[in-house]
């Protein structure tokens, strides 16, 4: 539904530098008109009483697999409509679409059938570009990710997948292999954000790594080493990395499995909200009810099980992936981890977007950024999700907040 102009009022804004109680948000097309601290005169809007709810930006995920019972690796545009649509429910304006490993010409499939999808978008969470997760990763630590697709780079490889596309926003891969420095320079002069991930790298592996583009950690903790012995010598891992370069940026599968409440306050309190992103790192189950399901693409898929908010292997031996929302993970960071709503709202908005080099339009309430907003109260319960100027989706609650002009 497409208005002119929108207007919410009566709520909790979550600005970039506090929270404005009482204070105006005023939409316009695809942008923000104006935010401020009283109320804004204006006639023929589309008025939202927020009845003292949050009014936050629209929240960014930016490593997502899937959700509403599809997979981006499905393989065609019906499901990243699907997926899109699914996490949009739950407060998600926009999202990074991720890759499993697979061979190579899936990863061009992947690509085609993201910029198919991306052309027609128009009621689901925005794309932002692909990220292809594998498959240059350490075997040791590919997790749930196929043992027969894990090799090393490939430039031959690599620089024919991304040769006719500007699609492709990030890549992640373990820099200690063979070739991996090579790689993470040449898709970082292409604008494209290598990622430390699924990784055995030492300290030192990390830091010239750093060198070489690899800026971002993906999923900290998970699949990644931590401190170990080599010659009856420690040394410090990715983790630990992680926390000793300053400047890196992390993201965490905040879903209260992955990572227990330990763990999240002390990423928090290393990493800090401007640096750490908060990631769904969804699969196909999330939205959908527990029980069976599938890991990757349909057709080709790892069958998992879903119970206690996780999916895991038939076996039950280890994590399988997340069924999370975004709604979920900034929740859980506010109960679990003891973080002020704003910072936790950073961490799914403003963060994430500075990652991605979107936050010149993405990310804040401020005037001139793309009208994406969510409304949600203290238990982060979504109520509203707006998503460039356009009311995606109401709770039953939204439609009595909803006052629509006789003629807009």
């Amino acid at each position: 539904m497409s208005f002119r102009k929108i207007k919410i009022f009566n709520g909790r804004i979550i600005t970039p530098n506090r929270i404005i109680t009482g204070g105006t948000v005023l939409t316009e097309g695809h942008r923000i008109l104006a935010v401020a601290e009283d109320d804004i005169p204006v006639s023929g809007a589309v008025e939202i009483d927020a009845k003292g709810q949050y009014i936050s930006p629209g929240f960014i995920d930016i490593h997502v697999h899937g959700g509403g019972d599809s997979d981006f690796m499905d393989g065609d545009t019906a499901a990243f409509l699907q997926v899109a649509e699914t996490h949009a429910r739950y407060g998600t304006t926009s999202m990074v679409p991720t890759t499993l490993s697979s061979d190579t010409e899936s990863l061009r499939q992947a690509i085609a059938t993201y910029e198919a999808a991306h052309a027609i978008n128009g009621k689901g969470a925005e794309f932002l570009g692909i990220h292809l997760e594998g498959p240059y990763f350490a075997m040791n630590q590919r997790g749930a990710q196929d043992p027969r697709y894990i090799r090393n780079p490939d430039p031959a490889e690599y620089r024919s997948v991304l040769e006719n596309t500007k699609s492709v926003v990030r890549w992640s891969a373990a820099p200690e292999l063979p070739g991996a420095l090579a790689f993470g320079s040449y898709i970082s002069s292409l604008g494209i954000l290598p990622a430390v991930a699924h990784t055995d790298a030492i300290y030192e592996e990390v830091l010239e790594a750093w060198e070489h583009g690899y800026t971002h950690a993906t999923h900290l903790y998970s699949a990644m080493s931590g401190v170990t012995r080599r010659n009856a010598f420690r040394y410090a891992g990715a983790i630990e990395s992680a926390f000793l370069l300053d400047d890196m940026t992390v993201e965490i599968i905040a879903d209260g499995v992955h990572l227990p409440p330990a763990l999240l306050k002390l990423v928090y309190k290393f990493k800090g909200p401007d640096k750490t992103a908060l990631i769904t790192d969804a699969m196909r189950a999330a939205g959908m009810p527990p029980g069976k399901s599938i890991l990757g693409g349909r057709k080709n898929g790892l069958e998992v099980i879903v119970e206690d908010d996780v999916a895991k292997m038939p076996d039950r031996a280890s994590f399988a992936g997340s069924v999370a929302t975004t709604d979920r993970l900034v929740r859980n960071m506010v109960k679990m981890a003891d973080v002020p709503m704003a910072d936790a709202v950073r961490m799914m908005t403003s963060t994430p977007a500075a990652i991605m080099k979107v936050g010149g339009r993405k990310g804040a309430l401020v005037a001139g950024m793309d009208a994406d907003i969510v409304l949600f109260d203290d238990d982060v319960r979504i109520d509203t999700v707006i998503i460039h100027g356009e009311i995606r989706h109401r709770s039953e609650r939204a439609f009595s907040l909803l006052h629509e002009p006789g003629n807009i």
